[in-house]
């Protein structure tokens, strides 16, 4: 079975769970953080899966890695670990966020701007953008790019938003020479 349907199963129960328990929110960071440690650590999972090594060792050292975790995702970490599946947490914690953020109405956006946004534009993007895709708000995340010359370009799911000066320019020219 295809690892995005395995992670969405594993993903749908921990949030099952999660809403069932009152932990939504403690759970989704602790899922990033997660999230974080399985994509910047590639040995740590390569341990995870070595063959060799006996399952109670890997589930010690998930134990002691994740001390402070919360029962039903430490549960989940050792299931997955059972059934040999330790290598699709990164897409059950993408599958977990959204998820979250479809219950709470949240949408994630990348927004690309030459200099770091302030807390207030960051606030009117969300306010201005969220009516658009149908969301009551919006989770910012920042990045600086200084090719747009200006303005900003903001990605949310599949639809980009482009009022960067570079975007324009770029449109300018296509019509000129179509």
């Amino acid at each position: 079975m295809n690892k995005e349907v395995v992670a969405k199963r594993y993903a749908l129960a921990l949030f099952q769970i999660a809403k069932e328990k009152q932990l939504l929110d403690q759970l989704e960071e602790e899922v990033r953080v997660i999230q974080q440690v399985f994509t910047e650590n590639k040995q740590f999972v390569s341990v995870l899966k070595h063959p060799k090594l006996a399952v109670q060792k890997k589930k010690a050292l998930l134990q002691e890695t994740f001390v402070s975790l919360s029962t039903p995702l430490l549960n989940t970490l050792m299931i997955l670990l059972d059934r040999h599946r330790i290598e699709i947490v990164p897409e059950l914690a993408n599958e977990f966020i959204a998820l979250a953020n479809e219950e709470r109405g949240v949408a994630e956006a990348t927004v690309y701007s030459v200099r770091p946004l302030t807390e207030e534009e960051k606030q009117a993007l969300s306010n201005v953008f969220a009516q658009k895709v149908g969301k009551a708000t919006l989770r910012i995340h920042n990045v600086i790019d200084s090719s747009l010359i200006g303005g900003v370009k903001l990605r949310i799911g599949h639809r980009i938003y482009d009022g960067s000066v570079s975007g324009k320019l770029e449109r300018l020219q296509r019509q000129l020479i179509g």
